[in-house]
């Protein structure tokens, strides 16, 4: 464990450390957590992808995504269930549909991704979706992975309800985040978003640590206003932007569809993760998409700012940026988590 200080060389630590929380090393989240998981029924690579991503959004600097939501599978009814490895079930030159075997979506959506970046590369696109699993965390990380390849992908996943629509007085759509990625000279831009106000893995983390919500964001059993957030479990989130979002989450949850959604257990609003991935030397056959990206990143940041303001960053920027110190500086994690892990 890293005893942590206020102050490392260089300045204060990203993260500051409290009574409530404990700090660990990159090597001892990973440990916790597959060990975890191992006594939930996921070991060996199943684990390891689990894990690789869960540690990464903590990295990131989204701790509601990372070992938290190992309480989540343990607790998810799916996980008791049987499993099956996944598998393709529909194929083409330049598509796929993968039964996701009731494995957790982390899996699933890691599989179809592979199967994306592979027919992307000989196809020089690929449309490829996965049904039968559940919650797979943060699209970000599967859409890095593939434009880490070169390749240019779109994400989007539907998800069980979560989310009421506006006027609404019980969830019917899920979270059903979206998000985009482009290769560049300097790595993958990324832009990664949650259609709802509040993402459901911060609602069972306010619950778990017994924190109130924001206000606004969610709704009881019944539909009433409430920032509990074990009534809001029962209940549901709003979507974020009015209707603006609550339109982009219904277009989400049809995308989700076309991965399959209905497939598992014949209802139209449940997971569904669909990924469209294009190689750019398909429009661009000169090869000039990074070096563009990164021209227009370029332009982005030398925006002209208004008084007070350090800089314009780009979306992903901050998330690679704390990456890199929380690998040196280490992950917190709140105590009562780290404890609830170890009594699985």
């Amino acid at each position: 464990m890293i005893m942590g200080a206020d102050t490392q060389a260089g300045g204060a630590l990203l993260d500051a450390d409290t009574p409530e929380t404990v700090r660990l090393s990159v090597a001892e989240a990973t440990e916790l957590g597959r060990s975890a998981l191992e006594r939930v029924g996921y070991g060996g690579e199943d684990a390891a992808i689990i894990v690789d991503q869960l540690v990464d959004n903590s990295l990131c600097g989204y701790r509601f995504a990372g070992l938290p939501r190992i309480l989540a599978i343990a607790g998810d009814e799916k996980t008791r269930s049987n499993r099956t490895p996944v598998r393709v079930v529909h194929e083409t030159p330049v598509s796929a549909l993968l039964d996701g075997g009731n494995n957790v979506g982390y899996i699933a959506a890691y599989r179809a991704a592979e199967v994306a970046i592979r027919k992307a590369r000989t196809a020089g696109m690929a449309s490829v979706g996965a049904y039968n699993s559940y919650y797979s965390g943060r699209n970000a990380y599967f859409v890095e992975k593939i434009v880490r390849e070169g390749l240019v992908a779109f994400h989007a996943s539907s998800a069980y309800p979560r989310v009421l629509p506006p006027g609404g007085a019980r969830p019917m759509l899920g979270t059903n985040p979206i998000c985009f990625g482009f290769p560049s000279d300097e790595g993958p831009v990324i832009f990664d978003m949650g259609t709802a106000s509040f993402m459901w893995g911060e609602v069972m983390l306010h619950a778990h640590l017994r924190e109130p919500l924001p206000q606004g964001v969610g709704f009881d059993e019944h539909g009433n206003p409430s920032r509990d957030a074990t009534a809001v479990l029962k209940g549901g989130v709003a979507p974020f932007g009015g209707h603006k979002g609550y339109g982009l989450s219904f277009a989400i949850q049809a995308l989700g569809l076309l991965a399959g959604a209905a497939l598992g257990k014949g209802q139209v609003r449940d997971y569904g993760f669909l990924f469209w991935v294009v190689d750019p030397n398909v429009m661009l056959p000169g090869g000039e998409f990074p070096h563009q990206m990164s021209e227009y990143v370029r332009q982005i940041k030398a925006t002209p700012r208004q008084p007070g303001v350090d800089e314009i960053r780009i979306p992903s920027e901050r998330a690679r940026r704390e990456r890199e110190r929380r690998r040196k500086e280490g992950i917190v994690v709140e105590r009562k988590v780290v404890e609830s892990l170890r009594a699985l």
